[in-house]
């Protein structure tokens, strides 16, 4: 099957040629044919199974026909991150270039001013996170009665930061008689609540597994003790034929002295985390495209979409305490029919984590034995301990990357809304503003919270040495889910076990 098969226009399959893709992936073939016959859907895919594609193409075609109105948009995509939005941007912008259609991007990070005068001049597609549109939409600068047509991606991720009160608003201000789109991971109860709700006799698509890995990437974990990590990670960036790496951590705090400690020791490394601003953001990611760093240090922010080519490993300096982030961070090698590697430390206190992982992926990750020049002495990497260290122990210090302010006025909501447990919440602001941070807040078992870490306090040797760490500022929420421009969200094979391809 081709692209002309599905019946999309010569204007858009001219584009999709330009763009030099011939063959749908297993999503595009389904959902396509049902979106333009009008048809309310429920499409269960992952990130890099190319369903942005999946919704962007027909919905050209669907906006061919009509006419635009100064502030009612005539469709809706909403995006749980200003990342991920972007992206969806850059789709429409390649596959819509022989349409007269206009698009308009409303997000966080972004001068409101702008946004409203796009609005007024009047949009076919308006691509918005929930906490920038409703701030709009309470300012009375939009009109959401000619919206008759909604796309609600990456839901679970909305469920997973608070949104879906905001959804449910949003859902109940549109036309009733209006074509609605649904896409998801998972579909946990809330989903489906959510779809039985304001969806009418949806066709449902599931084109992979939830939650499964990509086969074409071999998997390690390597059994580390706290105080090594950061000497395996050395060692392995030097031995195991690494081109370009992506290194998550859980904490902005690691993600800061990681990158650090990679510098001082010749790496050319860079970061991204939730306490940079959008711009630096930005930057940094491209420098990491161009080639001008080979090592990006990430926290979650980057850990659902980052879809940038030739990616040959990812190394989890930390394990994830979400089991899902496992499956994403992974995610971002062995893209597009390329082989990946990614490499787990794992330590003593990770133990619950990875055991979590392995639940999920539905086997376990195979060990990777060290080689004996691997094995390091505790004084060789002191110098980046205290860094190590400062990250977790003390109050204040141990922030998650999912630190997020308690209390905000109307006017400052960014793209980042209270999770919908309040327990998770962690009180914190850092004026930003726009944004509310980057990942989620910290959801490990309450006895793993509670309890510290076991290198949360010096070595006795240097207690008297050590000055007390300042609290880190605090920060937003904000996770990145971006692709490459011009590179399509290639497909990605469920499978039920872990990958054994060779090293």
């Amino acid at each position: 099957m081709n692209f002309a098969d599905l019946g999309l226009s010569d204007e858009l399959l001219k584009a999709v040629e330009q763009a030099g893709y011939t063959e749908p992936t297993p999503i595009q073939a389904q959902a396509i044919p049902s979106v333009l016959m009008m048809r309310d859907l429920i499409g269960i895919a992952q990130t890099g199974t190319g369903k942005t594609a999946g919704f962007v193409l027909p919905m050209i075609d669907i906006l061919a026909h009509g006419r635009r109105r100064a502030l009612m948009p005539r469709s809706l995509i909403l995006e749980p991150t200003r990342e991920l939005a972007a992206q969806v941007a850059e789709n429409f912008e390649k596959y819509g270039k022989n349409h007269d259609l206009k698009m308009a991007l409303l997000i966080g990070g972004v001068q409101m001013g702008d946004q409203v005068k796009a609005l007024t001049e009047g949009v076919d597609v308006l691509i918005a996170t929930p906490g920038r549109l409703m701030d709009l939409f309470e300012r009375g600068k939009i009109l959401l009665t000619g919206c008759n047509l909604l796309v609600i991606d990456e839901a679970d991720r909305m469920l997973d930061m608070g949104f879906i009160p905001d959804i449910e608003t949003i859902c109940s201000k549109l036309p009733a008689n209006r074509q609605t789109l649904l896409f998801s991971a998972t579909m946990p109860p809330p989903i489906k609540k959510l779809a039985d709700k304001f969806l009418s006799n949806p066709k449902s698509i599931e084109v992979a597994r939830p939650a499964t890995t990509n086969t074409n990437i071999v998997q390690h974990k390597v059994k580390v003790t706290s105080r090594k990590k950061r000497d395996v990670l050395r060692h392995l960036l030097q031995t195991d034929n690494v081109t370009t790496a992506i290194v998550f951590a859980n904490r902005k705090t690691t993600v800061r002295d990681l990158a650090k400690s990679l510098k001082r020791y010749g790496f050319s490394a860079g970061e991204i985390h939730g306490d940079m601003d959008q711009p630096s953001r930005n930057a940094e990611l491209q420098r990491f495209k161009d080639g001008d760093i080979n090592i990006l240090v990430a926290s979650d922010v980057a850990a659902r979409g980052l879809d940038v080519k030739g990616v040959s490993h990812v190394f989890n300096f930390d394990t994830p305490w979400h089991p899902d982030d496992y499956v994403h961070r992974i995610g971002r090698t062995g893209r597009g029919g390329a082989t990946g590697r990614a490499f787990t430390l794992v330590s003593e206190e990770d133990a619950e984590a990875i055991a979590n992982v392995e639940r999920l992926t539905g086997g376990p990750i195979p060990v990777y034995e060290l080689s004996a020049d691997a094995a390091v002495h505790d004084g060789e990497d002191r110098e980046d301990r205290p860094a190590e260290r400062s990250g977790r122990g003390r109050r204040g210090e141990a922030k998650p990357d999912g630190a997020r302010p308690s209390r905000r006025g109307k006017a400052d909501r960014g793209d980042d809304r209270r999770p919908a447990d309040p327990v998770e919440a962690v009180a914190t602001d850092d004026g930003l503003g726009e944004d509310m941070g980057d990942a989620r807040a910290d959801r490990r078992p309450r006895r793993e919270r509670d309890r510290p870490a076991r290198d949360a306090r010096p070595a006795p040797s240097q207690a008297q040495s050590q000055p007390r760490a300042e609290p880190q500022a605090p920060s937003h929420r904000d996770r990145a889910d971006s692709s490459a421009p011009g590179e399509w969200n290639g497909p990605v094979p469920g499978f039920l076990h872990v990958s054994a391809l060779p090293g």
